[in-house]
């Protein structure tokens, strides 16, 4: 289960050229490994996402950028934060996962959520529907996905989608754990206590409390345990051996990337102590651990293993 996940978000670096892109993206995922992150996730878009970037950035189809990855890593799960079930019919979307677990020697996890990025699909040509129908197709989709990956030939005939004893072999190598995405208290969180292991919240400080009260209210309605749902927070970071040096790195991204000048204030930056710091201020019962992402300096080697190396002090491993 994730505790502590390393999203790389972004594929724009200063200095990198294209064949050197590839490299700088393993370097990270190596690094992570390395320094105590148990999961390396990156993102399912086609397009940057307005708050990172621009559309017309680099981005990374995710699943064979997973593969990928896991020919050069041996320990860390590999996930999509998350996958946008808009994106692939469901069938294919488990042949692919499963897919990914058998390259990886049994790494595989399913990050999964309702989709939101309405230009991305306009312009791309992926149907986008009202939020009330992308809630229903996640819902079926689940059913599916779900079905397919314990082997049990799920049949569907529904709203959205239509299969009849679904076969998905060779089968996963073992269970792969789900993680939807999301802090929808009423939708979001409801399918989570309903057919997750895992549930990665974005929300301010203030609010993680609420999440996890909504959280339990649903786990109570379907008789489960909260604490058998691993819960992480999703964050960012910008991290560096000294506080200069890591405000002068996250200033030198956002001049770069106008874009993203909206995250600023809610990135974490500082040296080690101060990482640590805030961390472990955003503690809270029944959090379980965080997602974090680097977009400012995850491509400077040492970085990765600085902010793995700092933050596997504040969730210690299971």
């Amino acid at each position: 289960m994730t505790r502590l996940g390393y999203q790389i978000p972004n594929f724009t670096y200063p200095g990198v050229s294209a064949d050197q892109l590839y490299p700088t993206i393993v370097a990270q995922a190596v690094e992570a490994e390395a320094s105590g992150f148990d999961t390396v996730l990156v993102m399912d878009h086609f397009y940057q996402l307005p708050l990172l970037g621009t559309p017309d950035q680099e981005m990374i189809e995710c699943y064979t950028l997973l593969s990928a990855l896991a020919q050069h890593t041996k320990r860390v799960r590999l996930s999509s934060l998350v996958t946008g079930n808009t994106y692939r019919n469901p069938t294919l979307l488990a042949k692919t996962v499963t897919a990914l677990d058998l390259v990886s020697g049994g790494r595989a996890q399913l990050g999964i959520g309702a989709g939101w990025y309405e230009f991305e699909h306009q312009s791309l040509g992926y149907e986008f529907g009202t939020f009330t129908d992308r809630f229903q197709k996640l819902e079926e989709a689940l059913q599916i996905i779900l079905g397919m990956l314990r082997s049990e030939k799920p049949t569907l005939d529904g709203k959205w989608y239509t299969v009849h004893e679904a076969l998905n072999v060779p089968a996963p190598l073992s269970k792969i754990p789900v993680m939807i995405g999301g802090g929808g208290e009423k939708k979001t969180l409801r399918m989570v206590a309903q057919y997750a292991d895992e549930s990665n919240i974005i929300c301010g400080p203030g609010e993680i409390g609420r999440k996890l009260d909504a959280l339990a209210a649903h786990c109570e309605t379907y008789g489960r345990d909260p604490a058998d749902i691993t819960v992480t927070l999703q964050t960012s970071a910008c991290i560096a051996p000294t506080h200069d040096e890591a405000v002068a790195e996250l200033d030198a991204y956002f001049q770069r990337n106008p874009a993203a000048e909206p995250r600023r204030g809610t990135t974490i930056v500082g040296d080690p102590d101060e990482v640590a710091g805030a961390y472990e201020a955003l503690k809270v019962a029944g959090l379980d651990g965080f997602t974090v992402n680097a977009p400012a300096n995850g491509h400077v080697p040492g970085r990765v293993s600085l902010l793995g190396e700092t933050l596997a002090k504040v969730v210690p491993s299971h």
